[in-house]
């Protein structure tokens, strides 16, 4: 008997997302706001993987981070998202 196959709704907690897939819902998620808006990281993380997100959270922001026309901010103030503590936005650079 095979084994169903597995999405990534049902992907282990330690299993890693594409970096192109997570760079192609950050985008997505950008372009749908528009200029001046921003969104939570999370919100990329449970496009991914709806019923287990919270492990994506660190490789969404280091994709993030990667991204030249992705800007990380929190309280209003540009920040690395890899180092940044806390919660913070991402959206369209300016």
């Amino acid at each position: 008997m095979t084994e169903p196959a597995r999405d990534a709704t049902d992907a282990a907690p330690d299993a890693a997302q594409d970096a192109g897939a997570i760079a192609e819902v950050l985008r997505d998620l950008a372009h749908r706001r528009g200029a001046g808006k921003t969104f939570c990281p999370s919100e990329a993380a449970r496009t991914l993987a709806p019923n287990n997100w919270r492990p994506l959270m660190n490789q969404v922001r280091q994709v993030a981070a990667n991204l030249s026309d992705i800007e990380a901010t929190q309280k209003g103030a540009s920040v690395d998202p890899r180092e940044a503590r806390g919660p913070i936005r991402l959206g369209l650079k300016p």
